[in-house]
């Protein structure tokens, strides 16, 4: 019998980054922390995995808790495969990713890594939430977050989630002296990219291109994540990665296929 819960903790900004450390530092209060994180950034990975090339998880020593944590050259799902396959010894009762520097709300849920290694964790059967900051700066002020995600995490450990369901949590960027309203449960808003390529020409005569883009909110309603990210509250979104559109099995059953 484990008296202390075992909690993994990821994320897709690296594992140097600002908000994965004070995500470190909250779950340290509540159980026996595991860290594997990528060695660099991988934002915007999505559920990507590693196939073409090896993959590295070396056991290090973080300065700033003295404990023993794992970088890995993979991307954030898999940091969670690893732990599940080689490092940890049982499953973990918890999986938390994040705090990521920027918002993971409406259709960036498909690109996230933060969200995808939270996902994996799920498809694991391992309870699992994905935090985020509407704040991209790497020096983000992440001090009004700790008590709400202790908050949340304790719930999930104490209720559980269904199966095939992780936890999207989403905190907007706060102007001073200002705090949050409180937790809005919200639906994914309907939104996406309307993306763009700057075209531009390297020194030796080739063509390259950056990807620029603009997102455009297609959804009126008050329950939505992005709703709730605008007018101060948090967001919690319930995600299950079933893709299936179930409501349309039967119209499609109709067709003569």
């Amino acid at each position: 019998m484990h008296s202390k819960p075992l909690i993994l903790v990821t994320n897709d900004d690296g594992i140097t980054a600002p908000g994965l450390r004070n995500l470190i530092s909250i779950m340290d209060e509540i159980g026996e922390v595991v860290v594997i994180a990528p060695d660099s950034p991988q934002s915007g990975m999505g559920h990507a995995i590693t196939l073409d090339s090896t993959i590295y998880c070396d056991l290090i020593t973080n300065d700033d808790r003295n404990k023993e944590e794992y970088r890995c050259s993979g991307t954030p799902a898999d940091c969670v495969k690893m732990a599940v396959s080689e490092v940890l010894d049982r499953k973990p009762d918890l999986c938390v990713s994040g705090i990521n520097h920027g918002s993971n709300s409406s259709i960036n849920i498909l690109y996230s890594g933060t969200m995808s290694a939270a996902i994996e964790a799920g498809i694991e059967g391992i309870p699992a939430i994905g935090f985020s900051l509407l704040d991209f700066s790497w020096n983000a002020d992440f001090k009004k977050l700790k008590q709400h995600i202790k908050k949340i995490a304790l719930e999930v450990l104490k209720n559980g989630l269904p199966e095939g369901v992780v936890l999207n949590v989403n905190f907007p960027k706060l102007e001073e002296g200002k705090d949050f309203k409180g937790i809005r449960i919200s639906r994914q808003a309907r939104a996406n990219w309307k993306e763009e390529f700057d075209k531009r020409v390297n020194p030796q005569g080739k063509e390259y291109y950056w990807l620029t883009g603009k997102f455009k909110y297609l959804d009126e309603g008050e329950d939505t994540d992005i709703w709730a990210l605008e007018n101060d509250y948090i967001s919690v979104v319930p995600v299950h990665f079933d893709l299936t559109a179930h409501r349309f099995i039967n119209d499609l059953k109709e067709w003569k296929l």
